[in-house]
C-alpha cells in the first residue's frame, strides 16, 4: 500500500492556510469571529502557520451546546481559527484517502451528500426487486453510538497506513484529542469537519468488508447509516450478524440493536431525511418542522436587520430544491406562497441577475 510523506509543509503553507478560511468562513462573512479574523487575515494566518511549523500549536477548548432536531444531540463547536486548522489538515489529506472510498459512500463527499444517495437507492430498489417483479427486502442500520464510540488507537491505525508523516500525525493527534467524551481516548466531536471526515475513514473498513468479503452488491452508506437491499432475507439475517461481528471485533463499535432491522420493500423506510415507500417518497414531519423553525428564525434576524433578503431567499431555494426529491408540490407551492406574502416587495440579487441576463 502506497504510504504519503513530506505532506506537513503543504498543510502549513500560506497559500493552503489562505485556501482554508475562504472555506471555513463561506456563508458566514456576518459572524463576529469572521469579522474580527478578518481585521487583519494575514497576521492572523501568519501566526497560525508560525504555530504549526514550530509545532507550538493547541487548539482551544470546544464549546459544548445541545440541539434537538428533533432527537438531542450534543454538539461540540471549535474556535474559528482551529476550524481553519481542519480545513487545512482536510484539503491535503482528503483525496489521499478518498480514492480508497467505494463508490456507495455518500456522505461528506463531492458530488455525492443526501440526494445522491437517495437516487441510488431508487436504482437498487429497481435492480434488486427486478423491478418489483421479486420480493426484497432491506437491512437498515445504523451503528449505536457513532461518534462518542469512535477508538482514537484504531483510527489512527488506519491513518498511519497512508499517512506516513509525523508531523501530520501529531497534528492529527492534537485535533482528536481536543475532545473528551465520556470514554478515555474514545469520541469525536459532533460538529467538526475532522470528525465528518474521520468518520468516513473509520468506516470505510466495514465498507470493503461489506461489498468484497460479504459481496453485498446493494449497500449505500451515509454516515453511520446505511441500507442493504437483496432478494434473499436469509443472507440479509446473515449479513447482519456478520456486519455486527466485524464491528465489534474490529472497530470496537456495534450495531444499534433497535435501529437495525430487516423490512421488506414497500414499507415505511424512513432514510435520509425521507420516507421511502416503492413508488413514492414523503419528506420526514420533522424536517418539515425544522425549515419552518429555520424560516421564522431567518425573518426575525431580517426584521432586525442582521440580514438582507439573500440569506433567506438562498435558505428557501436551496430547501425548495430539496424537496423536489420528494412528492411535495402542494407544500412546495404553499412555502412559496408564504415566502411572496411575507416579502412582497423583496427581490434577490440571483433574481436581478437573472432578469439581466435575459435582457
Amino acid at each position: 500500500m502506497k504510504t504519503h510523506n513530506n505532506l506537513y509543509p503543504k498543510i502549513c503553507s500560506y497559500k493552503n492556510l489562505e485556501l482554508a478560511f475562504r472555506k471555513a468562513s463561506k456563508g458566514k462573512s456576518k459572524k463576529f469571529y469572521v469579522i474580527k479574523f478578518k481585521k487583519n487575515t494575514k497576521q492572523n494566518l501568519l501566526n497560525l502557520q508560525k504555530e504549526l511549523l514550530c509545532k507550538n500549536y493547541h487548539p482551544a477548548p470546544l464549546k459544548k451546546f445541545i440541539i434537538k432536531d428533533p432527537k438531542t444531540r450534543k454538539i461540540s463547536k471549535s474556535h474559528f481559527r482551529d476550524r481553519v486548522v481542519h480545513h487545512a489538515l482536510c484539503n491535503i489529506i482528503e483525496p489521499i484517502f478518498d480514492k480508497s472510498f467505494i463508490y456507495d459512500s455518500y456522505a461528506n463527499r463531492k458530488g455525492k451528500g443526501t440526494l445522491k444517495a437517495v437516487e441510488r437507492f431508487d436504482y437498487f430498489k429497481r435492480k434488486a426487486s427486478k423491478n418489483n417483479t421479486f420480493s426484497c427486502h432491506i437491512l437498515k442500520a445504523d451503528i449505536k453510538k457513532y461518534f462518542e464510540s469512535v477508538d482514537y488507537k484504531i483510527l489512527l491505525e488506519i491513518i498511519n497506513k497512508k499517512i506516513n508523516d509525523k508531523k501530520v500525525i501529531w497534528l492529527i493527534n492534537k485535533i482528536v484529542n481536543n475532545y473528551k467524551g465520556n470514554v478515555k481516548n474514545k469520541g469525536m466531536a459532533l460538529g467538526n469537519l475532522t470528525s465528518q471526515f474521520f468518520a468516513n475513514i473509520y468506516l470505510n473498513q466495514l465498507d470493503h468488508f461489506v461489498k468484497h468479503k460479504l459481496k453485498a452488491k446493494y449497500y449505500i452508506r451515509y454516515v453511520d447509516d446505511f441500507v442493504i437491499l437483496d432478494s434473499d432475507k436469509k443472507r440479509l439475517k446473515k449479513h447482519k450478524e456478520n456486519i455486527n461481528n466485524f464491528l465489534k471485533q474490529k472497530l470496537e463499535i456495534e450495531l444499534h440493536p433497535d435501529k437495525s432491522r430487516i423490512i421488506p420493500i414497500g414499507s415505511r423506510l424512513t432514510f435520509l431525511g425521507f420516507r421511502i415507500f416503492y413508488y413514492h417518497k414523503l419528506l420526514k414531519k420533522s424536517n418539515i418542522k425544522k425549515m419552518k423553525n429555520k424560516f421564522n428564525a431567518l425573518k426575525r434576524e431580517y426584521d432586525k436587520n442582521n440580514i438582507d433578503y439573500d440569506a433567506i431567499y438562498d435558505y428557501m431555494e436551496g430547501w425548495l430544491a430539496y424537496a423536489k426529491n420528494a412528492d411535495t408540490y402542494k407544500l412546495r407551492k404553499k412555502l412559496a406562497e408564504k415566502v411572496e406574502m411575507n416579502f412582497p416587495y423583496e427581490i434577490s440579487t440571483k433574481e436581478i441577475n437573472r432578469i439581466i441576463g435575459e435582457l
